[in-house]
């Protein structure tokens, strides 16, 4: 990977990559003057891969609700202290293939990928399909822009060290986790559909465990989703977008940092961390998204200038 020659990161203190950083070769036979690949080659990059797909989600759902049944089974202090570190992922491989149903990439037939990523994927871990489509597409539409959703979860990076400690420590303790909870409290007394499936789900999975004798694995999931999950999702977050601008140039709205096997393994699975990539083009399909990113770095647009060598390196960079 073109990447891994990366042997420095941006320069400290500074997120937006600015002047010489930024190189001007596009357009190119692949790429317009955005970065967005050009056709045919656009139209293989977004090609949906429904068969492997079906194969990823079957495996997500058995990952994640598979980790609090092993531990129910076994029904003892350690196995549900280690699902509920495992749970962590759970709740990002959830997350991650419901974001790609947001965007109507996991599966070519509509019904099938709304169903899928609501039903399956985005109500066990609390995530609103519908409201977070509607949001997300804001996003993408002009990231850092006046509809940008997550505006106050990026802005304002670099950040004092004690400022950023105490976001993380109100993430694993669970007080981010609770204003996520009042928010859809909110949205259930504003008679929200989406809301109470959300909740109904929930009920059903409470009253699972239940009925097999087991709550404590309800209550590794949740607690799980109330404070690990907050803490990962701040992390992989703010290494997106964090401190960034809005610009035409999406180099300068979206992070990129090297990927390697442990991020991707708990924090950016399913290929999430190519997210410049994603931005550039956000039809291309998850499994495509290390081929567009490698272009871009082979066509001069992606440097090492502008890429983070690790995700712990780029986090180091977030506090001032």
């Amino acid at each position: 990977m073109a990447t891994t020659d990366v042997i420095s990161s941006p320069t400290p203190g500074v997120l937006v990559p600015m002047g010489d950083a930024l190189t001007d070769v596009l357009p190119t036979e692949r790429f317009n003057d955005r970065g967005v690949p050009t056709r045919p080659w656009r139209d293989e990059l977004r090609r949906i891969a429904d068969l492997r797909n079906l194969v990823t989600v079957v495996g997500c759902v058995v990952q994640s609700f598979g980790v609090v049944i092993v531990a129910a089974v076994i029904h003892t202090w350690w196995s549900y202290a280690l699902a509920f570190v495992l749970m962590a992922r759970g709740h990002v491989c959830l997350n991650i293939l419901a974001h790609e149903a947001a965007h109507r990439l996991l599966f070519s037939k509509r019904w099938a990928n709304d169903h899928v990523g609501r039903w399956v994927l985005g109500y066990p871990t609390l995530q609103p399909t519908l409201a977070y489509r509607r949001a997300h597409f804001a996003h993408h539409r002009d990231e850092m822009g006046p509809d940008e959703p997550d505006m106050n979860l990026y802005s304002g990076y670099p950040i004092p060290a004690d400022s950023w400690h105490r976001k993380l420590r109100r993430d694993l303790t669970g007080v981010t986790g609770y204003k996520r909870m009042k928010q859809l409290g909110g949205a259930l007394r504003n008679g929200g559909t989406e809301a109470w499936q959300v909740v109904g789900v929930q009920i059903a999975m409470l009253a699972l465990s239940i009925a097999f004798a087991r709550p404590l694995a309800y209550v590794v999931w949740i607690v799980s989703w109330l404070t690990i999950w907050q803490f990962t999702n701040r992390l992989r977050a703010i290494a997106e977008h964090g401190g960034m601008i809005r610009s035409r140039d999406r180099r300068q709205t979206t992070h990129v940092v090297r990927q390697t096997w442990l991020a991707r393994y708990w924090i950016v699975p399913y290929h999430t961390g190519w997210h410049l990539a994603h931005h550039v083009d956000m039809g291309v399909t998850w499994r495509n998204l290390p081929r567009l990113h490698e272009a871009l770095v082979a066509d001069g647009w992606i440097t090492p200038e502008i890429t983070y060598p690790s995700y712990r390196d780029f986090w180091r960079h977030v506090t001032r």
